[in-house]
């Protein structure tokens, strides 16, 4: 009992945090620069790289495109700057994701080290914020909605699962999570994507729709692809920031890894509109 009610108490601390940054543009951007940091030092300890180098390039990264427009008078550069990034942040996931597919333990070595902190944790982070910015003006409601949709694949991919899951997923990386959980997860996003549609006035529900697939898909990919760092690291969590709950990466870990891809979607749809 004591232990449901710590982990609820600090689940529900990070939410509100979350939600009420959601309504301040500058509040957000401090905010996900502080998660940035706490995830970085928990990812730069689970892959056992002993350098500050990391956190110096999320700091210059992230401060360049969350004040970008607040700094330069015009935004000329921004785009072409974001584009570049995109592209090279999704093909090291589109690397990641191939590692989840091998048996063999996924190599380290120092500059890959490198490269993964910065296109898997420090890019991520700016992507979120530039979802947050999709709309202008500053409109968070699409964000908002993202992290809803990760909250409910999470909650019903582990309730179908923990009730009608049989066939493994990923048994050697995540042995709890099966088939019937995944898609369970997807089918409630899915159908959260309508709710979202209507309340928030922001995507129409067929682009919702899209985004609930795209969530549930690489959001649960991040999820493994998390859990298989932690299995070569040999810890169960990590870290212990949330009581109850692990890590903030743990929690994080989903949206991380889907928000190129989201922020991609959403690009493909401003254009194609």
């Amino acid at each position: 009992m004591k232990e449901i009610l710590i982990r609820s108490c600090s689940g529900l601390v990070y939410i509100l945090l979350l939600l009420i940054s959601l309504q301040f543009e500058h509040a957000l951007i401090v905010l996900f620069f502080v998660f940035g940091l706490i995830c970085m030092g928990e990812f730069i300890k689970l892959i056992q790289l002993k350098s500050y180098i990391p956190y110096v390039i999320f700091i210059v990264l992230y401060l360049a495109f969350g004040y970008w427009k607040f700094v330069m008078e015009e935004h000329q550069g921004l785009q072409e700057a974001i584009q570049i990034l995109l592209v090279i942040t999704i093909f090291v996931e589109l690397f990641l994701i191939k590692d989840l597919f091998s048996r063999k333990k996924t190599a380290l070595f120092s500059s890959k080290q490198f490269i993964i902190t910065t296109f898997y944790i420090s890019s991520a982070f700016i992507f979120l914020i530039l979802i947050a910015n999709y709309q202008q003006p500053y409109n968070s409601n699409i964000l908002l909605g993202s992290f809803i949709l990760v909250w409910v694949n999470d909650t019903f991919a582990f309730l179908v699962g923990k009730n009608l899951g049989k066939q493994k997923l990923f048994e050697k990386i995540s042995p709890k999570k099966t088939v019937e959980g995944f898609l369970g997860g997807l089918f409630f996003s899915c159908i959260a994507s309508y709710f979202i549609a209507t309340f928030t006035e922001t995507l129409n529900f067929t682009s919702w729709l899209i985004l609930a697939i795209v969530v549930s898909v690489f959001g649960t990919l991040g999820d493994l692809i998390e859990s298989k760092f932690k299995r070569q690291a040999d810890v169960k969590d990590s870290g212990i920031i949330m009581p109850g709950h692990g890590g903030l990466l743990d929690r994080l870990d989903s949206i991380i890894f889907a928000a190129p891809f989201i922020y991609l979607f959403l690009r493909i749809i401003h254009y194609v509109s």
